[in-house]
């Protein structure tokens, strides 16, 4: 798995797929800037990243099979990424308040460094009419934790009471569709199936 993030080692490794995480280390912002300044869609960046991420580390490990994923939050059709500090996630929160949004989940698999796959999950969020006293509270209780999520939610935890509305796969909002890969990976032999 090409990602540091908790959540898709647990979601993998609760599904019974065998992993070993590493870190890819790619530089996220200026991908993402230079694909938006070449008018990149939101779901194509999130492609480019899980493909530089699967990539990075299919180089370290040719012989294996190498998962790479990444979120973009589309709002209005722009992308966004994570929030660097708690004042801009409060501002990222008030525009998207009342209003809705796509997450682009994107996921590249590679063997023998070189891509065979790849799939692009998106789920549509419409977020409550939120106090700023509740958006306030909620930060200074989970920005430690939201602060590494794309929309400085996350849903698994009280960042779902953000929401009225979600249309879509759960595990997509969670930055990995996982029924899609578990079932290219059982296609191919790559897992039991």
């Amino acid at each position: 798995l090409a990602s540091a993030s908790e959540t898709r080692a647990v979601l993998l490794r609760s599904a019974g797929v065998s992993i070993t995480a590493v870190a890819a280390r790619v530089d996220e912002d200026t991908i993402r800037l230079s694909l938006s300044d070449e008018g990149a869609k939101p779901r194509d960046i999130a492609d480019a990243l899980a493909d530089a991420k699967a990539r990075k580390v299919a180089q370290r490990f040719p012989d294996a099979v190498v998962i790479g994923c990444d979120q973009v939050l589309d709002f209005a059709g722009q992308a966004w990424g994570k929030a660097e500090t708690a004042d801009a996630a409060r501002a990222q929160l008030q525009r998207l308040r009342g209003q809705t949004h796509l997450l682009h989940s994107a996921v590249v698999l590679y063997n023998g460094s070189r891509p065979i796959w790849r799939h692009i999950g998106e789920v549509r969020l419409t977020m409550r009419m939120f106090s700023d006293a509740f958006l306030d509270d909620y930060l200074a209780r989970n920005w430690d934790a939201a602060r590494h999520s794309v929309g400085t939610y996350r849903v698994e935890d009280e960042g779902i009471r953000l929401f009225t509305r979600i249309d879509g796969d759960h595990f997509t909002v969670l930055g990995l569709p996982l029924l899609p890969v578990l079932s290219y990976l059982g296609d191919r032999g790559f897992i039991p199936a």
